[in-house]
């Protein structure tokens, strides 16, 4: 904006209202935090835990697409299968609604460009044709799937022809693709509320590194505003609509790779992708950017033995910054078997960084910026903390006990949790990562914080809540619908 290349979103900067810091999910990368996104809940309640984790029934890792190399390692077919259907209808928790699912219960009419969560109350039909339809018949693409009442998913899924080309999977290509189906829908005004999603910019920060992204921000405030054009232009386009603008999280330069799973198979037998013996493993490993997890396969007392040597060792790699893990009401950490924990208020959180150890778990009388309790003990410094006052703040890591909360009581969270050191991401699956670029995942302020552009919608003091989440934003929308979407805090 200050550039003058963005100005459609100068423009709705002026008339709206400006929410500087709001905070992802942990880890902060985009299928973790889209569920909250939709949801109003993190992990802890939505369930999905990264770009890659380890399910522990089905004894596999589930893998989004970190990269294509990570993809290809997996098995194209298996990764897109994951990425397309169980995403949706299997990992995200049918307990967290979606806003698609929320709005389209009362007849309000959803739609959405193409955006990794999307389920809703519409049921569409594989809209395949010729050659790319044998392709997914062989990759057993071939199921319907229920979403907002308009859906686009590029070649796999469109509720009405619109002669937007074949595809949005090339990267680089998929804000055309948005702009081109919102055009359509905002000419035919075929929604009440739109889900306008424009991914290109990360990818373009993935590459060529923050500091790149006034281009590609300036091409997606080019590709919104052929919605306001199609709109009749901004005046008209906005005494129609109401405008929430903001992204999932932010990115800071990579400069070194975490091979966090070859470190760690120099001690253990870390779980392969696709073997055939996943019997013989002692720890499964899931890089995920800037953070990543450890799943401990030992059972019964050889699981407090192998967790504390991998913490041991985890503290002993360079370009991990902390550590964090549950533990029980005697101290020792949590046997983690299916999809079950126990008792919430039987459990605290253990954060270990640079020598510092902080414990903590809800319903103590310290309060965090967002006004919940917590009860705490230990040293706040593992989290850069400050507790004068009645109060913790982490200027470092926002929300941060919120988000390790949330993060470590998904039943598919790892046993322990890594977030990276400045300047380092973990190696995914495929061998690769953005070194030279730019990558997010971590707990830190610089992968998590986003803004929020409300216009004609949202609080009218936004500044009175002191910490804004990624988890405000379905509520907010809710609200403007005139459903309450309040959830329990945190």
């Amino acid at each position: 904006i200050e550039e003058d290349r963005a100005p459609t979103f100068a423009a709705l900067l002026e008339r709206g209202r400006l929410v500087e810091d709001c905070v992802s999910s942990f880890p902060s990368v985009t299928p973790v935090a889209s569920s909250e996104m939709m949801t109003g809940v993190g992990p802890g309640g939505h369930w999905v835990m990264g770009m890659n984790w380890f399910h522990r029934v089905e004894r596999r890792y589930i893998e989004y697409g970190s990269s294509f190399e990570a993809t290809r390692t997996f098995g194209l077919f298996r990764a897109m299968y994951d990425l397309v259907y169980n995403l949706n209808l299997d990992h995200l928790s049918w307990e967290a609604q979606t806003v698609f699912e929320r709005l389209g219960d009362v007849g309000i009419r959803t739609a959405a460009t193409p955006f990794l969560i999307y389920r809703g109350r519409h049921r569409h039909q594989l809209g395949l044709e010729g050659l790319v339809k044998r392709a997914a018949a062989a990759a057993n693409f071939r199921h319907a799937v229920w979403g907002p009442d308009e859906f686009f998913y590029g070649d796999l899924y469109a509720s009405r022809a619109t002669g937007c080309g074949p595809t949005f999977t090339r990267p680089g290509t998929r804000d055309e693709y948005s702009a081109c189906v919102g055009e359509e829908l905002v000419r035919e005004g075929a929604y009440d509320f739109l889900l306008f999603s424009l991914p290109d910019n990360d990818f373009h920060s993935h590459r060529h590194g923050p500091e790149a992204q006034v281009d590609s921000i300036a091409k997606a405030d080019a590709m919104f505003t052929r919605l306001v054009d199609a709109g009749g232009g901004l005046e008209e386009f906005l005494s129609k609509h109401a405008v929430v603008l903001t992204a999932d999280h932010s990115q800071t330069p990579v400069e070194h790779a975490l091979p966090l799973a070859d470190e760690l198979a120099e001690d253990w037998a870390v779980l392969q992708p696709n073997t055939d013996r996943p019997e013989e493993a002692e720890i499964a490993v899931s890089p995920t950017s800037r953070a990543g997890a450890v799943y401990i396969l030992d059972t019964g007392r050889r699981h407090a033995a192998t967790h504390e040597r991998v913490r041991i060792r985890l503290h002993d790699t360079r370009g991990v910054d902390l550590i964090a893990w549950l533990a029980s009401e005697d101290g020792s950490p949590v046997l983690r078997q299916g999809v079950g924990l126990p008792a919430p208020e039987t459990l605290e959180v253990v954060v270990e960084r640079n020598g510092f150890e902080f414990r903590f778990h809800p319903g103590g009388r310290l309060r965090d910026l967002r006004g919940n309790g917590w009860a705490v003990r230990g040293e706040p410094e593992a989290l850069d903390g400050d507790v004068t006052r009645g109060r913790f703040e982490s200027n470092e890591f926002p929300d941060a006990l919120s988000r390790v909360w949330s993060a470590l009581t998904s039943p598919h969270a790892g046993d322990v949790l890594i977030s990276a050191a400045d300047g380092f991401e973990c190696v995914d699956w495929g061998g690769i990562s953005h070194t030279g670029g730019g990558s997010h995942g971590s707990l830190g302020r610089g992968d998590s914080l986003c803004p929020i552009v409300f216009v004609g919608c949202g609080p009218d003091r936004p500044d009175r809540n002191p910490q804004w989440a990624l988890r405000d934003l379905a509520p907010a929308i809710l609200a403007h619908f005139g459903i309450d979407g309040r959830r329990p805090q945190g």
